[in-house]
């Protein structure tokens, strides 16, 4: 297998190629390019290339300061071409190991009730279900899971 390629998005074809991925996978959550540019101020945001071949991106949450548990969320997104090769695996692992260096004590993810493979690959990595709901003005499922 080659070696995937992580990279944060500083610029805007960086930022751009993230917003590809994320929209792809969670179009009733699509974001603007704005609204990318705001998710990198806060969070640790990285798009993943084989080779010269978009793959995925990663979404790591850092936990909030001030909680009692320090909980981040981990998010790998791998577009649909590119499934099924271990290359989910490999953004979850980056994206655990970041969160456990920005103090995670617990870590999350949220996947969208009708991405069926995202929850399967979650439940496959140890996560369980903690939640479901519907955000105010969109009828999409989320699911809220745990790593247990």
């Amino acid at each position: 297998m080659s070696t995937l390629l992580f990279r944060r998005p500083v610029d805007e074809p960086g930022l751009e190629a993230w917003r590809h991925v994320h929209n792809v996978i969670v179009p009733p959550a699509a974001l603007s390019l704005d609204e990318v540019r705001e998710r990198a101020g806060r969070n640790l945001l990285e798009v993943v290339h084989l080779g010269d071949v978009l793959v995925g991106c990663t979404t790591v949450r850092p936990p909030k300061p001030g909680t009692a548990t320090a909980t981040a969320t981990v998010i790998a997104r791998v577009l649909p071409g590119h499934r099924g090769r271990g290359f989910g695996g490999e953004l979850y692992a980056r994206g655990l190991e970041q969160a456990r260096e920005l103090g995670a004590e617990v870590i999350e993810t949220v996947v969208l009730a009708a991405n069926e493979d995202g929850l399967r690959f979650a439940r496959k990595h140890g996560f369980t279900e903690t939640e479901r709901y519907v955000l105010p003005g969109d009828p999409s499922e989320w699911i809220d899971l745990r790593l247990t």
